[in-house]
């Protein structure tokens, strides 16, 4: 290699307003071992307490042991902070998504300190705004940036959210996470039921902050779609 040889170039700078160009350098392309346009948008979904977050961790950890560079987003975590949290008592630091955080322009400012990106972590992705999940699939299509995003698919009122109907639609792949969740009967969790005052509501905002933990005032219980639709709680309620 010459003194004069191009130097490895980390930054991959989104284009402009109106610049349609293919954009970045072909040495930002690939650095992880990946070919071109290799990039996948993925969302894995489930009911509450079958182990997204936990997942959402553990890949993590896989990527970056085989040299890949990323970055983790998450959304109304359940410790209310920056962070991406699980029951199981893992934690890892994150970047709260706004309403008004671009997450292409979170990548390219990155790219602009010489940070490799080479893939997104979103967790909690059911509480993202529709804009982001157009941004996750520009992020794939235009800048091969993998993005795994994690999430519910239901409300407690068993509607779709908004942004888990879209990844559902625009998603290269669904998969269901097979971490099985058992409603109170021994069936299958289904769904996920608010629970106020011992009781099972289904009017209010779609979104409201709780926990699975019996002493919290707003808590959630997985159901099966038995007892979702009878309100039983079971035994112990």
């Amino acid at each position: 290699m010459t003194d004069d040889a191009a130097p490895t170039c980390l930054a991959r700078p989104l284009p402009g307003p109106g610049d349609d160009r293919a954009t970045g350098c072909a040495a930002a392309r690939g650095v992880d071992g990946r070919p071109l346009h290799a990039a996948a948008l993925k969302f894995f979904w489930g009911p509450m307490d079958c182990g997204k977050s936990t997942m959402a961790l553990q890949m993590n950890h896989n990527h970056a042991r085989q040299g890949r560079r990323g970055l983790l987003t998450t959304r109304i975590d359940r410790s209310l902070g920056p962070q991406v949290t699980t029951r199981i008592g893992l934690a890892h630091e994150a970047v709260e998504v706004t309403d008004d955080l671009d997450l292409r322009v979170l990548v390219r400012d990155a790219w602009a300190e010489g940070v490799r990106v080479d893939y997104l972590i979103c967790d909690e992705a059911s509480f993202y705004n529709l804009e982001h999940i157009e941004q996750m699939a520009e992020l794939v299509d235009r800048f091969d940036v993998d993005v795994y995003a994690f999430g519910l698919a239901t409300d407690f009122r068993s509607c779709l959210f908004p942004a888990a109907q879209r990844l559902f639609e625009l998603a290269d792949e669904v998969a269901r996470i097979q971490v099985e969740v058992l409603c109170w009967c021994g069936r299958e969790g289904l769904l996920n039921a608010r629970v106020v005052a011992g009781r099972v509501v289904r009017e209010g905002a779609q979104v409201v902050i709780g926990d699975t933990v019996d002493s919290a005032d707003v808590r959630y219980q997985v159901l099966c779609r038995r007892h979702y639709r009878s309100g039983d709680l079971g035994p112990r309620a």
